[in-house]
Parts: structure tokens; sequence; C-alpha cells
């Protein structure tokens, strides 16, 4: 028999990981401490964090299911790791956006808000129902008909049944109604044999042009500007109805509730390019006039408790109706009402007070997300839980920051293992182990340079520990505006009647405390805007849409020259180097990947074996730049593709040219071939910015370009700032980091507090003229952080 030596439990132990760049990584990370992952952007910590202790945490749990409950969950690779010994089950909290769905809420998606109704179902008055009178989801269901039970004596007898819903039936519980431009969907001018239709998808030769055309309850030979009255109707509102089209059973309904139930049922944002496209030119959307905007029908808006109905209650600011619950005396649900009360004081004690239950879950930013999420934790009666968080001070004002760190070590305290991915130095103060991974990123990475306290990092000699002490200095020397943007009476969410001028042709930072109304400012009134001819761009880190093969090589449009110089190198045509196109691998379709059924299992994606996950054919495999083939090619970091494509053999201009940009913004670590659904939210804004830096003017919005970056990478990210206002462009970044405010021009403060405490200007001029001041909570931290 063999004798396994004894496992110290006191760790989680880690042999051997080679994930991603890891380079055979072994530590020890110590439970019920927080220990916190520093390094460079791209040098290991989420292949360390998430791809591998998370990810075969989730894997270990999700084997413990029967097989045909296996089938209905996601299928997890085992990490590439040697040994993982003493994992306790994973938690992660991280920054993606909370459901897709329309009628996602935040009330919705904490509970809250289902507590809410369970109240008024117990409660109001008049009362209507159960929980599901209340909520939007639900729509109301009236039936009648005969039943005939099946035994002795049996007889048929009349059954009604009746399910009391909330969901308002005109706009069905998402609080606005659509109204379309007929002029926008087809040319009147024309007839049904012409191709009329301006819909995506209704191309004159496809079936959905062909069920109008060929119906017969209207004339296709004639315009449609000369369509009867009832023509008209069937046209475009007619009721579904079955009927024979082309010698084919269909279902014919008109036109407008077609597109309605096809492309505008889905969120704008979770659309495709040219669906939105077509809403964003068709389609506007107002609130409903039925239901005011609350979703719920009249019924349930009429039902109250102490004078309020459940719209009025999640319309109110979170820390308000918390007070609100605190006044309601309702001895007989005290269980009830005490679990009410500690989810909405988690909210105001994560710093989200200020945010209200019936606020889309999709506007939610990366930061707010993430908070969102933690607050089903904060009074969980778990223990022995290994929480991991992917940078916690996302979104947060230095003021906030305390808060979180408060928040992280309760979870700690409380007998859990809380594993942290950060740059902030505040947070990783707070650390009672730090791993540092680099020495650089990407294939320059991958190593632990560094393990121990914050106080030993801060005398280390590494990357991160030469940092720490980095301050960037105030800018006394300020660029002087080439024009200004107004803004007037603006009152988006928590704006009172705000009234600021933007500068134009400087770098202007938008600070404040997180609610205070930054993004309503600067979204709801500059993004969008059109200044001397060219639209205010703002550049985010909403999730780039793309298939399964999109990359940053083909969504910056580097592919393009790549492609033309392979052609050109080997005298074939440019379609034979895209995944895409005539080059892509026959098996795998260009994905680099085989989905393999496996029964009631779950599906596995495997490597393809044709290609290797190569992704082009053989044939094309062949052909070669210099030394390397297109998938070798596409294998490069981007600062080695740089060098590649600036070499005299292998010299292409265009390509090195956009090389030099994605270096410019710190992504020389990222491989081109890279699957963008991998991109953090940092790296995608970065991206998306090389995909603008070459516009010759405009005004661009940053939001939070911070995110994401390590220390040493916010001084180059300070560089670029200068160079795209030395080029001519307008910048106005919404930032918390107290290195951006220090080197702005102008600072524009809204404040004092968040949500109906917030929503004014409490300041605008330079940084020192803001530290000089000292009155805000943003003056006196960046005061803090210079020095002064």
């Amino acid at each position: 028999m063999t004798v396994h030596p004894p496992h110290d439990t006191r760790f989680i132990t880690i042999e051997g990981a080679h994930q991603n760049n890891l380079k055979h990584l072994s530590l020890k990370i110590p439970k019920h401490q927080l220990t916190v992952f520093t390094g460079v952007s791209g040098s290991g910590k989420s292949s360390l964090v998430f791809g591998t202790l998370a990810a075969e945490s989730q894997r270990l749990i999700n084997e413990t299911y029967p097989a045909f409950v296996q089938g209905f969950m996601p299928q997890l690779p085992r990490p590439e790791v040697d040994v993982l010994r003493g994992l306790t089950t994973a938690i992660v909290v991280d920054q993606e956006r909370i459901g897709g769905n329309p009628r996602s809420t935040v009330g919705t998606a904490t509970d809250a808000t289902a507590l809410l109704r369970i109240l008024f179902s117990r409660l109001a008055e008049p009362a209507i129902g159960g929980p599901n009178a209340y909520s939007f989801n639900v729509a109301t269901v009236h039936a009648q008909g005969a039943r005939t039970v099946e035994k002795a004596g049996a007889k048929k007898e009349v059954v009604k049944f009746h399910r009391a819903g909330g969901m308002c039936p005109r706009c069905e519980g998402l609080g606005r109604t659509t109204h379309l431009d007929l002029a926008e969907l087809y040319d009147d001018n024309l007839t049904l044999e012409d191709d009329l239709f301006t819909v995506p998808g209704f191309n004159h030769g496809g079936w959905n042009a062909r069920l109008y055309r060929e119906s017969g309850l209207y004339p296709a030979d004639v315009p449609i500007k000369d369509f009867t009255e009832q023509q008209l109707t069937d046209f475009l509102y007619k009721e579904p109805t079955r009927m024979k089209i082309a010698g084919i059973n269909m279902t014919y309904e008109g036109l407008v509730p077609r597109i309605q139930k096809s492309i505008l049922a889905k969120d704008k944002e979770d659309m495709q390019k040219a669906n939105r496209a077509f809403a964003d030119r068709a389609v506007t959307f107002v609130q409903c006039p039925e239901c005011g905007g609350t979703r719920l029908n009249q019924a349930a808006l009429s039902s109250k408790i102490k004078g309020k109905n459940i719209a009025q209650l999640t319309a109110m600011q979170v820390s308000d109706l918390a007070e609100w619950l605190r006044q309601l005396n309702a001895p007989q649900l005290t269980p009830l009402v005490a679990s009410l009360q500690e989810t909405l004081d988690s909210f105001v004690q994560i710093g989200l007070g200020y945010i209200s239950l019936d606020r889309p879950a999709a506007t939610l930013s990366g930061g707010e997300a993430q908070r969102a999420k933690m607050i089903r934790h904060l009074g969980s009666a778990l223990t022995d839980v290994t929480y991991i968080f992917d940078e916690p001070s996302i979104g947060l004002h230095p003021h906030d920051l305390a808060k979180m760190n408060e928040l992280l070590l309760s979870l700690r305290d409380k007998g859990n293992t809380v594993l942290v991915v950060e740059h902030k130095p505040e947070t990783i103060a707070i650390a009672d182990h730090v791993v540092d991974l680099g020495p650089g990123a990407g294939n320059g990475g991958g190593e632990i340079t560094f393990e121990g306290t914050f106080e030993q990092l801060k005398t280390s000699d590494t990357l991160t520990g030469r940092h720490l002490a980095y301050r960037a200095e105030l800018k006394t020397g300020v660029r002087k505006p080439t024009g200004h943007y107004p803004i007037r009476s603006a009152s988006q969410n928590n704006l009172q009647t705000v009234d600021v001028d933007v500068p134009l042709g400087v770098l202007t930072v938008v600070t404040g405390v997180a609610g205070s109304g930054k993004s309503s400012l600067i979204h709801g009134n500059l993004v969008g805007a059109e200044i001397d001819g060219a639209e205010v761009v703002a550049i985010d880190q909403a999730p780039i849409r793309g298939s399964r093969r999109s990359n940053p090589a083909t969504y910056t449009g580097l592919m393009d020259p790549i492609r033309k110089a392979f052609a050109k190198a080997n005298g074939v045509k440019p379609a034979l180097f895209s995944s895409n196109s005539e080059g892509a691998c026959p098996d795998c379709k260009g994905t680099g990947t085989i989905d393999v059924e496996a029964g009631v299992m779950a599906k596995v994606s495997l490597p393809c074996e044709t290609c290797q996950g190569k992704r082009f054919n053989e044939d094309v495999l062949q052909y070669r730049l210099g030394e390397l083939n297109i998938s070798e090619v596409l294998q490069l970091p981007a600062e080695q593709a740089l060098e590649f494509f600036s070499a005299a053999e292998t010299k292409v201009p265009a390509a090195a040219k956009i090389l030099a940009r994605m270096n410019e913004v710190g992504l020389g670590y990222m491989t081109l071939g890279q699957q963008l659904s991998t991109l953090s939210g940092g790296e995608r804004q970065r991206l998306k910015l090389v995909t603008h830096m070459n516009d010759q003017d405009g005004v661009f919005v940053l939001d939070e370009p911070t995110v994401g970056l390590h220390l040493a990478d916010v001084e180059q990210l300070l560089t670029l700032l200068d160079r795209l206002v030395d080029s001519g462009k307008t910048v106005v970044v919404i930032e918390h980091h107290q290195a951006v405010m220090a080197h702005a021009d102008h600072i524009i403060d809204l404040g004092p507090g968040a949500g109906s405490e917030g929503g004014r200007v409490v300041f605008t001029g330079s940084p020192a003229e803001l530290v000089a001041q000292g009155e805000t909570l943003t003056g006196q931290h960046l005061a803090q952080y210079v020095g002064a």
C-alpha cells in the first residue's frame, strides 16, 4: 500500500501550475487569511487565481452531481496543474454584467425585490394575491374549460383557473414601449414585388419578405401607400394566423409585431450589430403610458403598505428604503422583515445605498455589479469558503476604499479564505500575505517574484515593490482650452439641474464618490453629442461582440495587412489566410476546437485533431512570411509581433503601425489570436482605444482607464493621454485614481455625497486649485496623495 505524506491542511497547495503563461509555479496559500495577488497586466494573476484555483474548485463540485444533472451544466476542463491540495468551495465575485434580461433589476438580481413581494402579499391592502401578483415577470392568466376525470361515475365539470400576476399587459413588464418609424421599415412608394424592406433579415429573396409578398392578403403589385385601410392593417398589425403560403403551412403575422418579437425583444446591448443600428434609427423607446414605467399592472399598483405601493418603494434610494422598513411594525412577519432589512443594510454597508432596486441590472458598472454580488455573501452562515475577488476597488473613490477593505476583512474573520487580485496599494496594504507575479507580462511573466507581507513587499526589488511609493506630481502648468461644450440643466438620475462647461482641447478628469452622478453627467449629456462635426466617442469596458473566431488582430484591423502580406509573399489569395473563409480548417470551421457530445454529460470542447487547434487547413500552414506561418504569427504577443513586422525581411508598415498603438496602450503582452471573450474589462477598453487612436480629431470619453493597470503601467497611461491631447483631441476621463487627477488640466468634481446627497458640481478648476481649496472629499484625498 502506498503511504502518502500527511497534507498540511493550513494551506492550499499548488504544484506545477502551467495554465496559460504560468511557468510550473508551486506555492502554498495560507487558509483563513487575506491573500492579495499583484503583478503587471498579463503576468499570470488571473491564470493562477481564476484559471487554476477557481476553475478546479468548480470542476470538482460539478463532478459530485449525478451524470444526468451534469448534462445541464457547463463542462469545465481540468486546469493545467500537476497537484492541487487543500481546496475549499470557491465563490468568485467578478465584474461581469448581472443578467442580460431586460426585466432584470438590481432588486431581482439580489433577491431584495423577491422579499419585498412576499411582504406585500402578507400586509398590503387591498390584498390581491400571492407574491406573483406583485411581479412584473408574471402575467395574469385566466382560463375556463371542461374537465373529465376518468373514474367510476365520471362526469364533466367546468373548471376555472386564475393566476394573478403583476405584469403590465401593455409593455409586458419592460416599463417602456417601442414606437416604430414606419418610414424606416419600408419604402411605401414601392410594391412588395420590389426590394422595399429596410429591416435586417428582410432581404428580397429571403423567407421574411416572401411571407408578405405571397400571403394573398393584399396585392403584391400595388405600392404600399395605395393599400386600403384594411390591407394596411393586415400588412402591419394582423394577429398571428396559420395559413398556406407558397404551398407551405406557415404562421402569418403583421410586420410590426413580427419585428418587435424577432428583433426588439432583446435588450439593445445584447442585439447584433445590424439589429442595434436598426433599432437606433427606427425605434423610439418611450415610457409605457399605462404603467408609467413601473412595469406593473393597475392591480399591483393599487395595493399599498403605509400609503406606498411596491413600485414606489423599489424606486426609492436603498438607504431611504432601509429607513422606511425600520419604521414598519409587523411583528407577525419578524423573520421576513429582518431578512429584508439585513439585505438593504448590506447595500448601504457595501457603498451601494445610493441606487434603487428598480434600476436595470445591465446599467450597473463593473465595480457596482461586483459589489452587488457581494451582498448575498455578507450575511452568509457559510464558513471555510474561498472567496475570490477581481479588483474590488474598481469604481470606488479613495473615500470609499476603507469601507471595502473592512468588508474583505470581515469575510476573512468569519473563518474564510479571501483571495484578491488587486493593483491599488490601499487594498494591498491590508493583506496578510502578498503574492507578486512577473517579472513582466505574457511570456515574460508567469513566475512568482515575491511572497510575504506588505511591509516586506515595499522593500523588495520587484516592479510592484519599487512602484508602491510612486506618486504622480501635481500638474502646475496646465493647457488652455480651445473652447467649451456647455451642459445645461442636466437632471438625469440624481443630477440636480447641473450647469457646467466641459473644456475642449485639454485633459479633463471627472471625479466624485461612487454614485455622485459622474456617469449620468458625461454619458447622459456629452457622449453621442456632435462637437465641431465629430461625434463624441465613449471608449468603455463593455464586452466586444464577435464570433468565436474574433481576436485582437481581426478587431483592430490588423488582420487585413497581415493577410495581404502573406498573399503577396506566396502568390496566393488573401482569403486563404482567414479563419472565416477559404483557409479555415474544414473540420472545426476555423475555431480551433471541436464540441463533442457525450450522452447525458455536457458537451466537451476539445482541440481539433485535424489542425491541432491552429484553425487553418494544412495547405495554408505551408505558406510562410519569413520563418512563420499564419498560425504562428497569431500566437505572437503584440510586442514580438511589432519586432517581426518591423524587420527588413518581413516588414509590413500598416501592421507595425497598429501594433505600435497596442504597445502604447499597454497591451504588448496580448497575443494577436487571443479570443476576445477572454479579455478583461480594462483590456477591452484599451483595445477599443487602439481602433480610435488614428482618428484625426474628436472627443474621447474614457471610463476608468486605470482598471486592470499595474502601478507601473499608470505612468504609461498618463503619457498616452498626453499624446492624445497633444494630437488635437479632447479627452474626458471619469476616474478615481489620484495619479490621473493630479495629471489633469481641468477637474470637474461632483458630490458632495452619493445618490440624493450628490448630483451637484462641487468644484471646477485645476488640480492645484482643488488641493489648495481642500474642501471636497476628492480635494482632501488628492492632497494626501501628493503630500501637500
